[in-house]
């Protein structure tokens, strides 16, 4: 009897096994198609993390020949000559860099004009809209009467926003021009109080309250 029962035993175990190999005969090449995607994924994510370090160390290492080559000239020519494909994150990096280097030309209608393109363009991120915004701003030198530096300094001073208390800072600036002392030290004392201020920054409101008449013991 035990005999028997091993035997049928074995022929089961055949069986199994034959059902296995018919199995994997069948449908083995969906695991190996599956591997083979995986790995093949796994490689592909890696290439792409390396070109996109790549990129971004030409980009850089562009970007610092540029900034270093003598004269203002030849810097805005190395500025524009930088390909930044479709990298817009780097398109509007080059784009401020080289509104900066317009200006030291002396084409200082040519750099506004350029950040304001950047501050309206809706597909840029906030980072670089805001910057492109403010530097606007900052540009614009007397041209801009107070109340208009205010009006387009005030979306950028709204909380949550990059450069809120730098933009909070010009307003202030804006409100000493037009003769609103008050209003300017009321200003200083948000920035000072908000507790990302820059150590730079906090020196400059304090210095500035302290030249308003405010009380240096309020920062």
């Amino acid at each position: 009897m035990a005999n028997q029962d091993s035997f049928i035993e074995e022929v089961n175990e055949e069986v199994r096994r034959d059902r296995l190999y018919a199995l994997l005969r069948r449908y083995g090449w969906i695991a190996v198609l599956l591997i083979v995607i995986l790995v093949g994924g796994a490689a592909w994510n890696e290439w792409r993390k390396a070109s996109d370090r790549a990129e971004a160390e030409a980009l850089g290492n562009a970007v610092v020949a540029a900034l270093e080559t003598a004269g203002p000239e030849a810097r805005r020519q190395a500025l524009a000559g930088i390909e930044t494909g479709e990298d817009r994150g780097a398109e509007a990096l080059v784009a401020l860099l080289l509104a900066g280097a317009d200006r030291e030309t002396g084409a200082g209608a040519e750099a506004r004009a350029g950040l304001e393109r950047l501050a309206g363009d809706a597909d840029l991120a906030p980072l670089y809209r805001d910057l492109a915004a403010l530097k606007a701003v900052l540009l614009s030198g007397g041209e801009l009467s107070a109340e208009d530096r205010i009006s387009r300094l005030q979306g950028l001073a709204l909380p949550g926003a990059p450069y809120r208390l730098l933009a909070l800072e010009q307003i202030a600036l804006a409100e000493v021009a037009r003769g609103d002392v008050e209003a300017a030290l009321g200003r200083l004392r948000e920035i000072a109080a908000d507790g990302q201020v820059t150590p730079g920054q906090r020196r400059r409101t304090a210095q500035l309250m302290v030249a308003l008449g405010g009380a240096p013991g309020a920062i």
